[in-house]
């Protein structure tokens, strides 16, 4: 259940207002030169796991501090619950936290698998701005799970829902793009959808549900 929770995150993190429409834009930088099919494809497998790495070690840091933090279990949940609450009052817009306002990202020229591996790493860092609520919220996870193996697998899981969608994306640009249409006119009612989910977790957090899930998992 918490490894879906963390999955929809990666895949949400994918269809927001910031990511979505730089979707076409990545897929052209990872066609190169060449503009072959099954280059296009590599690239976007090699960018996803330029990204995954770095989030992977950004949950070597959360589980590590809450394994730190395991005497103070309690306060932890409650921190990281209030923390992912904000996140999803955001989403509502019921407050506006200009750290998530998002960046543009540069073009980059992406002329082989390692240059594709490096633009994932600066994907990571370029446009956390954008996806940081729900990054956020995969990491207060990593934290509350209080262990490096949990906090590493949650945002392998995490990378995974947003991995998976660029790289389809890469196979079958042409035919999504009224699937991206459809989202982009319904932002409102996603972003909506996004901020209850955010809250609905953070609740679990504070109440200690989250941490009970994971820390029964093997």
């Amino acid at each position: 259940m918490v490894y879906l929770i963390t999955f929809l995150e990666g895949f949400i993190s994918f269809i927001s207002p910031c990511m979505l429409p730089m979707i076409p834009i990545y897929i052209t930088y990872f066609a190169g030169d060449a503009n072959q099919k099954n280059n296009t494809v590599i690239n976007a497998i090699a960018f996803a796991l330029g990204f995954t790495t770095i989030f992977c070690i950004l949950g070597v840091f959360a589980g590590t501090i809450g394994g730190l933090l395991k005497e103070h279990q309690t306060m932890v949940n409650i921190i990281c619950g209030i923390i992912v609450i904000l996140f999803g009052l955001n989403y509502l817009e019921f407050i506006n936290l200009k750290i998530f306002q998002g960046t543009n990202a540069k073009k980059q020229k992406v002329v082989g698998i390692f240059s594709a591996f490096v633009f994932g790493v600066i994907f990571s860092i370029n446009l956390t701005p954008c996806i940081g609520a729900f990054l956020g919220s995969a990491l207060m996870m990593a934290s509350v799970s209080g262990t490096v193996l949990k906090g590493v697998s949650l945002l392998f899981v995490y990378s995974l829902g947003l991995g998976i969608p660029i790289v389809i994306s890469a196979i079958l640009i042409k035919k999504l793009n009224s699937v991206f249409e459809f989202i982009k006119k319904h932002y409102k009612v996603i972003n909506n959808v996004c901020g209850i989910f955010l809250i609905f977790i953070g609740i679990t957090m504070i109440f200690g549900i989250m941490g009970h899930f994971l820390h029964s998992l093997i």
